[in-house]
């Protein structure tokens, strides 16, 4: 539903025409609208709330869009098995809204409009380490002309994508909006760190167990497999 629900929102952008910019501006967060002096001259819901929720559903492009959901798909399934789904889909914008507030604190003067999904996904892929640190991940590994698939655990995949992330966050403190090219990479800093946060306050999932019946009988697992 998250994944339709991204889609939906990219087609919506896709019939604003000229009316794109600023409709972006609208609906996206601008840091800039969120300092003292400049948010008296918004309303609170509809100029300074509503964006909160809404930019996590609005991508700049279709590369953005794809690789957004694709890892959702990879990762979030496991997770959402693990809290179930509506604790999930809490999970899920509790995260974008930390990885939001932790991209206005560092880009408090960006006037830049941020969209995506990618704070609260990198949420997920912080509660995907912490929780299934051992499980395999397929990788493909770019070397010349012989590109291997290869499995690698995850806790090693993601932390050298957060390690990746908090480098290029660092590099672009003091740096202005138009030079770090609007990638929101405190945003994933934030999402990353809230998600690990988080997983650990949700509780876990309640299966339900099945009454046996007369026509049930126990049965064995020879654990030597």
């Amino acid at each position: 539903m998250i994944i339709v629900a991204c889609v939906v929102g990219f087609m919506i952008e896709l019939f604003q025409g000229d009316q794109l910019g600023s409709f972006i501006s609208s609906y996206g967060v601008v840091p800039l609208k969120y300092t003292p002096g400049n948010a008296k001259q918004f309303n609170f819901f509809l100029g300074l709330l509503l964006p909160v929720f809404s930019c996590m559903f609005l991508h700049g492009g279709v590369i953005h869009l794809l690789g957004n959901m694709w890892y959702l798909w990879i990762f979030g399934d496991n997770v959402e098995d693990r809290l179930g789904h509506f604790k999930f889909l809490l999970f899920y914008l509790g995260t974008g809204i930390v990885a939001t507030l932790v991209h206005i604190l560092f880009n408090v003067h960006s006037s830049m409009p941020v969209v995506g999904a990618s704070g609260a996904i990198a949420g997920v892929l912080g509660a995907y380490l912490v929780t299934y640190p051992r499980a395999r991940v397929l990788v493909l590994l770019p070397l010349w002309i012989y590109w291997p698939i290869i499995p690698m655990p995850a806790f090693f995949v993601l932390g050298l994508w957060f390690v990746l992330q908090l480098g290029n966050g660092v590099l672009s403190v003091g740096a202005s909006a138009e030079t770090v090219g609007g990638v929101a990479w405190w945003a994933h800093i934030g999402g990353f760190i809230g998600g690990i946060l988080l997983i650990k306050i949700l509780p876990k999932r309640r299966r339900r167990m099945k009454r046996p019946t007369r026509y049930s009988r126990p049965y064995n697992v020879d654990m030597r497999w």
